[in-house]
């Protein structure tokens, strides 16, 4: 039963172990940003390894800041590199490599070891970029067009179960630890360890069985730039790919402000505790992995763009109904719907990019698809920041100005027209054929 409902979203040559083997990856790397960027390392930083200073949260964002422009400079020269050499694999291998080896270093990070923790932070998130960026570019080699929205559904929806299952994991072991008296210096930086061998152990599927179906080409390392370079002069021909990557700037902006403050806003303009923020992210995650497991059969059906622009109607209601909660029921309901719409959003998102870019660049777009989602992130975070401190820490006000990230999206999402945008991609990969490139 399971294999012939999983079958149709396939390529012929696309088996469902290789689907499996591709989506451990998203449960893999989850534990990641669900450990140290939204629910534990970050807060341990500001209030430990900086001290609880003033510039401590700004210390925090312009680190991840400077890893996302590493990233952002980066990424689509990789992703050309990866095409051209059909080098996708074994990139994935080194940048797997790299997070959970910074990762594992995230363990020395104490007040006496400041700016180290730094580097380890900047390097570690520089290489879960990057190797979400080419886990992204395997995709259309693995499904369908018809059949890329439930894929990329059944990646998402495993990795936020990665997520959750690392951050019990070291829930498990803060608990033990703070019953026998442990400090937070002590179980916080052996929970990176935890979170490093999640991360190595459960990326083993990908790295041994995903296969590698991309075709060397010839060319040599300044290719890549070239074909960059071609990509920048020919974006006028992808002008669908080009609007939704607009789109997808704005409305990303508010989903990442979410990730990284929803715990600051649950304290802060909630009077959430600890236990009770961290229940939140359970919960959010939980609702997540639903939104994006679901997600993607409903938008193979209705339409890639209508279902994204159900979602994105769905983060301004979520985000109004938490604007407006004044006690803990109204907001529990706003984060069960945001994270419906998580999920749903980021899924929806790269199968769409997916059908719209063409087959022999995958990489090299997926590549420009995360530019975008970094670029994004060192967008929308900062101006919350700025909105809080220019209206006298007032969160409420923050996050309604978010909301504006999405109905700008909404509305530069209304002009793409998938089926204009996969002709202009399969134009362009026929004329690429023909030119012998």
């Amino acid at each position: 039963m399971i294999r012939r409902s999983v079958l149709p979203a396939l390529h012929e040559s696309s088996r469902p172990r290789d689907v499996w083997a591709w989506a451990m990856y998203d449960f893999a790397n989850s534990g990641y940003t669900t450990v140290v960027i939204t629910a534990l390392f970050n807060a341990y930083f500001v209030a430990v390894v900086a001290g609880g200073a003033p510039w401590a949260a700004l210390a925090w964002t312009l680190t991840l800041s400077v890893s996302y422009f590493a990233v952002l400079v980066t990424a689509p020269v990789i992703g050309a590199y990866a095409d051209m050499h059909a080098a996708k694999k074994r990139l994935l291998v080194l940048t797997t490599v790299g997070c959970v080896l910074f990762t594992a270093l995230l363990y020395f990070g104490q007040p006496q070891t400041l700016w180290l923790t730094i580097l380890f932070v900047a390097l570690s998130n520089f290489f879960f970029s990057t190797g979400e960026n080419l886990i992204s570019a395997f995709l259309p080699e693995l499904a369908r067009s018809r059949g890329m929205g439930r894929v990329s559904g059944w990646g998402w929806g495993l990795g936020y179960v990665g997520g959750l299952v690392a951050l019990g994991a070291c829930l498990v072991y803060i608990s033990w630890a703070e019953e026998v008296g442990q400090a937070a210096t002590s179980y916080v930086p052996v929970s990176m360890l935890i979170t490093a061998v999640i991360f190595a152990l459960a990326s083993l599927p990908t790295l041994l069985w995903l296969p590698e179906r991309a075709v060397p080409k010839a060319g040599k390392l300044r290719d890549a730039y070239r074909e960059v370079a071609r990509t920048l002069r020919e974006s006028a021909r992808f002008p669908d790919l080009r609007r939704f990557l607009v789109s997808y700037l704005l409305f990303q902006a508010g989903v990442h402000t979410v990730i990284v403050l929803a715990a600051v806003y649950a304290t802060q303009a909630m009077g959430f505790s600890t236990r009770e923020t961290l229940l939140l992210i359970v919960v959010v995650n939980i609702s997540a992995a639903a939104g994006a497991l679901s997600f993607g059969h409903f938008q193979d059906r209705v339409g890639k763009v209508r279902a994204l622009a159900l979602t994105l109607a769905g983060w301004i209601v979520s985000l109004l109904l938490a604007w407006a909660a004044t006690g803990p029921a109204l907001f529990w309901l706003a984060a069960s719907i945001l994270g419906l719409c998580m999920g749903s959003s980021q899924a929806g998102s790269r199968a769409l990019v997916g059908v719209l870019i063409p087959p022999s660049r995958r990489a090299e777009f997926f590549g420009f698809w995360g530019l975008v989602a970094k670029l994004s992130a060192m967008l929308g975070p900062p101006l919350y920041g700025v909105t809080v401190w220019a209206t006298g820490a007032n969160h409420r006000a923050a996050l309604l100005a978010n909301s504006v990230f999405f109905v700008l999206g909404l509305i530069l999402l209304a002009g793409v027209r998938v089926g204009r945008g996969r002709r202009a991609a399969m134009l362009a990969e026929r004329q690429s054929q023909g030119n012998g490139s």
